[in-house]
């Protein structure tokens, strides 16, 4: 069983022992806990607190839990039901909340559930405050309320209806251009929430012809849920067999999208991100940000359009902090996450939808050709598993210096770059291990530069070991 809490929330196996995974235990002792942090942050007022949820089987268990809890210490709650944690997002600051929990455990398992946490605007919460709420778990600092200022729960079931209409309202949206080009989408919604969002955003975008795969939100996944090529297998099938121009693939929270085009291959959740980029940045002035394991793609099509790229540390967070520095109006992660803060601060699958098939449309050509249109790079994922003992840090640090001739980035880890390559190494913030990406215009040449790395670590440990 597996409980991991970190800043950006409680993510657990559901069963087990108190502290061990998610528990009804676990699961009030840290909404008291977010509580706690809201009331202090918010002392003048009646606080109020979004909540909605994907479909997972323990879904209806853990919100009856943290609606519960925040009850009990005197905080509203507007319960959107099954929902996605874009559209919780953007509820957040509809109802002028001053906070919101997502129930989901995003790309993982049906076994896991999570708590994801949200400030009042409606984002994840900053690394600092997310320190601030594990401390408030721990500290015995947390006073529930009397029977006379218990909180309300209020049901609100047109949350994604409102999300749509958002969508539709974007001027980059072109609703009118993807209904004439008559497109036939099968989609793959893994039986969760993306199932009912997924169809109606479509049908509202004038797309009359669906091919629905997994569209029962009901938790129970067919395959892995993570939106990854070897997972996307039977979508492919469907594609073809039914003669669809692309296929559609979300995972259970409908952050995440990738694409299938026409000739039943990948159009490769890195490149989500890019397509969409490129249509923005055609339409719209302004910068580009991902994460550092993300795609040299995102930067090739920013500097084409006259923008600058900046990457960030790895994290919706941090992406977030340094769009807002640096007044992006595209961003992201290479993991399907489209961020458009005209909309808002989140990665959003569906706006990512509309957008991509605008630009579609308007590139009058196959999916496959508009993926073709886009330079080719391959990223290679590794990792090396250490012993606890082993000082992981030492270990970048010699890397670093090992290759200082090279531009080498330290905000996350340490990432090189090596003319159009790249490598990048990153400590687990659970386990003994460095993760290995690496990324070149081959497949050949990612997994050689990573081998490499991967060779030059194991020389690393080696002189440590004989020093010791």
């Amino acid at each position: 069983m597996t409980l991991i809490k970190s800043i950006s929330g409680i993510r657990g196996t559901i069963g087990g022992k108190p502290g061990d995974s998610l528990t009804p235990v676990d699961i009030v002792k840290f909404t008291s806990a977010y509580s706690t942090w809201l009331i202090k942050r918010n002392p003048d007022k009646k606080c109020k607190v979004v909540v909605g949820r994907d479909a997972r089987i323990s879904g209806t268990m853990v919100n009856s839990l943290v609606t519960g809890t925040l009850c009990s210490l005197g905080i509203d709650v507007v319960d959107t039901g099954l929902s996605t944690t874009p559209t919780v997002e953007m509820a957040v600051t509809f109802e002028q909340a001053q906070g919101g929990i997502i129930l989901t455990a995003s790309h993982n398992p049906k076994q896991w559930n999570a708590l994801k946490l949200l400030n009042e605007k409606g984002e994840f919460v900053s690394a600092t405050d997310g320190e601030e709420i594990l401390r408030l778990a721990e500290s015995g600092e947390i006073v529930y309320t009397d029977v006379n200022k218990l909180g309300q729960v209020t049901f609100d079931n047109q949350s994604m209806a409102r999300h749509i209409e958002a969508i539709l309202a974007l001027p980059m949206v072109d609703k009118k251009a993807i209904a004439a080009k008559n497109f036939k989408i099968a989609i793959d919604c893994v039986n969760s929430t993306g199932g009912i969002a997924v169809p109606a955003l479509l049908n509202a975008l004038g797309v009359k012809d669906i091919v629905e795969l997994y569209c029962q939100p009901n938790g129970n996944f067919p395959h892995n849920p993570e939106p990854l090529p070897e997972n996307l297998t039977e979508i492919s099938k469907v594609v073809l067999k039914k003669k669809a121009h692309l296929g559609i693939v979300v995972d259970p929270d409908v952050d995440r999208l990738a694409i299938v085009c026409e000739d039943g291959e990948m159009f490769g959740e890195e490149y989500t991100l890019v397509a969409v980029a490129d249509y923005v940045l055609k339409n719209k002035k302004g910068n580009t940000v991902s994460n550092l394991s993300s795609t040299r793609a995102l930067r090739d099509v920013t500097e084409k359009a006259g923008a600058t790229y900046h990457a960030s540390a790895v994290g919706e967070v941090n992406v977030v902090e340094m769009m807002k520095a640096n007044n992006a109006v595209i961003g992201g992660e290479g993991n399907g996450g489209v961020i458009l803060p005209e909309l808002h601060y989140g990665r959003d699958a569906l706006v990512g939808i509309a957008l991509f098939l605008t630009h579609l449309a308007k590139f009058g050509k196959s999916c496959s050709m508009l993926r073709a249109s886009y330079p080719d790079y391959f990223i290679s994922k590794n990792k090396i598993e250490l012993t606890p003992d082993i000082d992981v840090d030492e270990i970048l640090e010699s890397i670093k210096n090992k290759y200082s001739k090279q531009p080498v980035n330290v905000v996350d880890g340490v990432k090189i770059e090596f003319d159009n390559e790249w490598v990048h190494l990153r400590r687990s913030n659970t386990e003994p291990i460095i993760r290995i990406y690496s990324e070149s215009q081959s497949m050949t040449t990612a997994n050689n530069l990573a081998l490499k790395i991967i060779s030059d670590i194991k020389d690393i440990l080696s002189k440590m070991m004989a020093k010791a």
